[in-house]
């Protein structure tokens, strides 16, 4: 009995012995193994140093190392520090009529009751190109405004005055009285290439000096956003986070350059989701030559009708390529025409520049004017391809400069008048007018008239000039002044003041 029992228990220490052994194993193991991932999930999340990477083998004990943190060679503080004292807050007072009741009684306003003008305050951003105070922003920040208010990153006030605006474009100019300003300079957003990190500066949600960074996402992007007729959209797309008062801000690359003006997101809610668009430098610039030297944008065009290359219209048409832009039709006269390009010829790139979309061949041609030449490939429809120069050409097929006209004060009227385009003119019906562009505190502003406001007759004679507008005044009698005018939205009004 004493030895079967012995025998038992020896069994029983030896089980014991044997799943102690392989259990102090298995942990060993399992300790080793985990350390050796850890390590290995760490070194994903180092920059490799001079080894040129990781190594570890299993003979070796593993060795846990503290969790670095993310490394990267970017510094974005350079170009923060350069922008933000270039970036402005803008202030927007805008006089708002309520409905056609109220307009057409407001020259008689300030007879019948005290006049309680509507205004709305809006808020935007501007970037400083130049120390003597020009400065460049949306036309949608300040189109329209009575007043525009700048406050800098000092937190300084002036008050800005527009030199002028390009709503195909969305772009603006307006100007500060001041010197030694700082600045940004403009870099080359033709050289911006996807995923190059850039910074958005502006001041969101009426937040002062705020930089966001991101990458470029896409560039030449056509949102249909602007409206009007021929707009020019070939945005830069990027991730860098931009809301309501960002419009009119900076983009920036990582020297410190403006690359491009922040314009507008994509959003289902108002506020940012991921897409922001901003408009190229390159066109900025250009634009704004035009309303510092001619007061005017001079608008270029080749002079065809194009439309984008996808893989149905090419079937249909029998293209073998996808690539290029296809002439659906040439301008009659145009700079295209002249030049030798003809309808189903497929232009691939303008001064060595690929175009593959509708909006990348606006975006370039956006950069030059009436008269400047271009060096246009084509592939014709024998599948040849040759280079062609074009001489660009504006909308009327002329290649002369456009200065726009220069406004006037008129004392008499209180106001800043300035003879209205052609195309205000056709769109409201009237061969000839002024439009107000300024007011001071003049019988105008007393009688309620607003900027944008067009006279087309005073005492029975059609005014388009400061002459004109003298003589007719001087018609009047008893200083009784009989004045017809309208509204950029058609609204007529016709009344008496006494001067």
């Amino acid at each position: 009995m004493k030895t079967v029992l012995k025998s038992f228990l020896g069994a029983i220490a030896g089980t014991l012995l044997v799943l102690l052994t392989f259990y102090f194993f298995l942990t060993h193991k399992n300790t080793e193994d985990n350390e050796e991932d850890q390590v290995f999930h760490n070194a994903a999340y180092t920059v490799s140093g001079t080894n040129g990477g990781f190594s570890s083998t299993a003979a070796r004990p593993a060795v846990k190392v503290p969790s670095p943190e993310p490394k990267s060679d970017m510094d974005f503080t350079e170009a923060a520090a350069k922008s933000v004292d270039a970036v402005v807050h803008i202030k927007t007072e805008l006089s708002v009529k309520t409905n056609y009741y109220d307009r057409f009684f407001d020259p008689f306003r300030e007879y019948i009751y005290p006049r309680q003008q509507n205004k709305v305050i809006a808020f935007g951003s501007g970037v400083i190109i130049s120390p003597d105070g020009y400065i460049v922003t949306n036309n949608h920040v300040v189109n329209g405004a009575d007043k525009i208010t700048v406050t800098f990153n000092d937190k300084e006030e002036r008050v800005a005055r527009v030199i002028g605006t390009d709503p195909s474009t969305d772009l603006a100019l307006i100007k500060v009285d001041a010197n030694d300003l700082h600045y940004l300079k403009f870099g080359n957003s033709d050289n911006l290439k996807v995923g190059e990190w850039v910074l958005a500066v502006g001041n969101p949600f009426n937040l002062t000096s705020t930089v966001t960074a991101g990458i470029v996402s896409a560039k030449a992007r056509n949102i249909n956003i602007l409206g009007g007729p021929s707009p020019i959209e070939s945005f830069i797309q990027t991730d860098a986070v931009v809301n309501r008062g960002n419009s009119g801000g900076a983009l920036v690359n990582t020297k410190g350059e403006l690359v491009g003006i922040n314009a507008a997101i994509a959003s289902h809610t108002g506020v940012y989701e991921g897409y922001s668009f901003a408009i190229p430098v390159n066109i900025v610039k250009k634009v704004v030559e035009d309303l510092k030297n001619y007061g005017a944008t001079q608008r270029a065009y080749l002079g065809v009708q194009i439309r984008d290359i996808d893989d149905q219209f090419a079937k249909m048409a029998g293209i073998n390529s996808l690539d290029g832009v296809y002439v659906a039709g040439v301008v009659e006269g145009g700079g295209a025409e002249d030049a030798g390009i003809h309808a189903g010829d497929v232009i691939l790139s303008i001064n060595d520049k690929p175009v593959n979309s509708t909006s990348e061949l606006t975006g370039i041609i956006g950069q030059y004017r009436p008269g400047d030449k271009v060096v246009v490939k084509i592939r014709n429809k024998d599948n040849d391809e040759e280079y062609l120069t074009v001489t660009l050409k504006d909308k009327n097929n002329s290649v002369d400069i456009v200065k726009a006209p220069e406004s006037f004060y008129s004392d008499e009227l209180g106001a800043w008048l300035v003879p209205a385009n052609k195309d205000e003119l056709n769109r409201l019906g009237i061969s000839k007018g002024l439009k107000v562009t300024e007011l001071d505190d003049g019988i105008l502003k007393r009688g309620g008239l607003t900027k944008g406001f067009i006279i087309y007759n005073i005492n029975g004679t059609g005014v388009n000039s400061e002459r004109s507008l003298k003589s007719a005044l001087e018609k009047s009698k008893g200083n009784a002044v009989k004045l017809k005018g309208v509204y950029p939205d058609g609204m007529k009004i016709a009344f008496e003041f006494i001067l």
